[in-house]
Parts: C-alpha cells; sequence; structure tokens
C-alpha cells in the first residue's frame, strides 16, 4: 500500500511541477479524440441509415396520388400480385403511412401531431423474390395510372455502404496517425520529468529499487494525463451530438427515412473508448519515455 500511495504523490507531484507540458499533452490528446468522436458519431449513424435502408431493400414503395381512392389502389394491388416475382404486394393507406412514421420518431413523434393535416401520401408496398428482378417491376408498375413516385433502395443503399466504406478507412488513418503523434506528446512531456529527476532515478537504482518501482510514478502520470483527456473529450463530443441531435434528428428523419443514433448510446460508447484509448496512450508514452534510462 506504501509503494501505491508513493507511486499516486509522486505522480501527481510530476504533473504539478510540468504543468505547462501536461497541459499540452492533455490537449493534445483531447484533440486527438474530439476528431475520433466526429468520425464514432457520423460513422455509427451513416450505419444506422445504411441498416434502415437495407431493411427496406427487398422492398419497393409506389406513392400514389391523393386523388387515387381506396378501391382503385385495391384494384392495383389485385393487379400488381398476379405479376411475375411479386411475393407480396401491400396497400398502405395515408393514415397508417403517418402511424408508422410516429412509430419511427419514437419520443420526438409529438412534433408529427402539429402537423396541419396528414402529408404522408398513400403507397403500395412491393416484395419481389429476387433482387435482380426489381428494376424490372419497378419499370412495368411505374406505368400504371395513380402512380406518383417511386422509392428505390437500390441506388441509394450502395451509395451509403461506399460512404460508409469510405469514413471508416478514412477514420481509421487519421486516428492512426492521430494516435502515434500523441503517444510521442506524451512521451516528451514524461521525458522532462524523467530528465529532471535523472540523478534521483540513478541513485534510487543504485539502492535497490527496481525497474517497476521507479517506473510506476511516471506510468501513472501518463495514464493520469490520458483520463482527464479522455474525460475533456466525450464531455465535449457529448454535449455537441445532444445539440445536434436536438437540432437536427427531425430534418434527418424526413431526409433519410431513418432517426438518429441515440445519445445515451454514443456517450456511453465514447466514455469507455476514450478512456481505454486515453490510458493506453498515456502509459505507452511513459513507457516509451523511460527506455533510455531503464531496461524494459
Amino acid at each position: 500500500m506504501k509503494a501505491i500511495s508513493y507511486t499516486i504523490k509522486q505522480a501527481f507531484s510530476q504533473l504539478g511541477r510540468n504543468k505547462h507540458m501536461s497541459s499540452a499533452s492533455i490537449f493534445a490528446i483531447m484533440a486527438m479524440m474530439i476528431i475520433l468522436g466526429i468520425f464514432f458519431t457520423l460513422m455509427v449513424n451513416v450505419n444506422l441509415v445504411a441498416q434502415n435502408a437495407e431493411d427496406q431493400f427487398d422492398t419497393i414503395q409506389f406513392y400514389l396520388y391523393d386523388n387515387v381512392t381506396d378501391e382503385q389502389a385495391n384494384q392495383m394491388i389485385e393487379k400488381i400480385s398476379k405479376m411475375e416475382h411479386v411475393t407480396e404486394a401491400e396497400y398502405i393507406t395515408k393514415e397508417k403511412a403517418m402511424t408508422i412514421m410516429k412509430d419511427r420518431w419514437g419520443e420526438k413523434s409529438y412534433l408529427l401531431e402539429g402537423l396541419s393535416g396528414n402529408p404522408f401520401p398513400a403507397s403500395i408496398e412491393i416484395t419481389a423474390d429476387d433482387i435482380k428482378y426489381e428494376a424490372g417491376l419497378v419499370e412495368d408498375i411505374s406505368t400504371m395510372e395513380g402512380i406518383e413516385e417511386v422509392k428505390f433502395y437500390k441506388e441509394v443503399i450502395n451509395k451509403l455502404l461506399a460512404i460508409t466504406g469510405y469514413i471508416q478507412t478514412g477514420a481509421l488513418i487519421l486516428i492512426g496517425i492521430l494516435i502515434i503523434v500523441s503517444v510521442i506528446v506524451v512521451s516528451n512531456t514524461i521525458k522532462l520529468t524523467v530528465h529532471a529527476r535523472e540523478r534521483e532515478i540513478h541513485i534510487m537504482k543504485y539502492v535497490g529499487a527496481t525497474n517497476w518501482f521507479i517506473r510506476g510514478p511516471f506510468l501513472v502520470e501518463g495514464m493520469i494525463i490520458g483520463i482527464i483527456a479522455s474525460i475533456l473529450a466525450a464531455v465535449i463530443v457529448g454535449l455537441t451530438y445532444y445539440k445536434f441531435v436536438d437540432l437536427f434528428s427531425s430534418k434527418v428523419l424526413i431526409m433519410f427515412n431513418s432517426g438518429m443514433v441515440p445519445y445515451t448510446f454514443i456517450v456511453q460508447n465514447l466514455v469507455i473508448i476514450f478512456v481505454a484509448l486515453g490510458i493506453s496512450i498515456g502509459a505507452l508514452g511513459s513507457i516509451l519515455s523511460m527506455r533510455r534510462f531503464l531496461k524494459a
């Protein structure tokens, strides 16, 4: 217990002595994590949009003009159901479309109550027995009287998957570079403290102190720097995302027919990722800075 107490006290003492470089290390790691957080929130939301689109990938929606009656729609359903490669055809009334959107909006569904009238069109939703026949079905059914617009997901999904891939690749490359920079910054910070205590370290080794006893305070110092940076970054990204969701979630829903990833999910995962990453960066930077003085 005495050794642990000594290690922690020395770590905080070293942070105080070298507060300017420690602050620089904290801000460097924090900046890296904020960028990581931005990519993380962007990636999970793009993945959600792509997943929601994929869930409807085997369906095609044909929006109807407002003057199409239920009887006419049912006649269209009967005709479409007899087409080759159509496994299912369903008539979605305006009322049902509103109910579906309320379910998707979840807690934000109260916003739809203030609308004057029902802005969602009735539609016919079909399912094909194979993706390769969807384009042909779209071409045939679109010629029917009463069809105003077609919602066909294939191109959208391909683009979303491509965007997701680019974001993931770019994020990995950028984060890799930023992690290396952060480790170097922390390592240089710890080196200043090591140089200041070089004589003391040699004396400790001379009287029989183990490498890990000497290394301990520096290791804890690096980990504290990482933890402080990770908490600050998580707070900044979390608050920013909360505000973004509050302002733009309804617009995203209208544009992409998909909600945004819940704020709690983002914050919980960011805290875990940031703290683990911050501790790792701090510890690695400390270990590298001590290699010149201690044998690993």
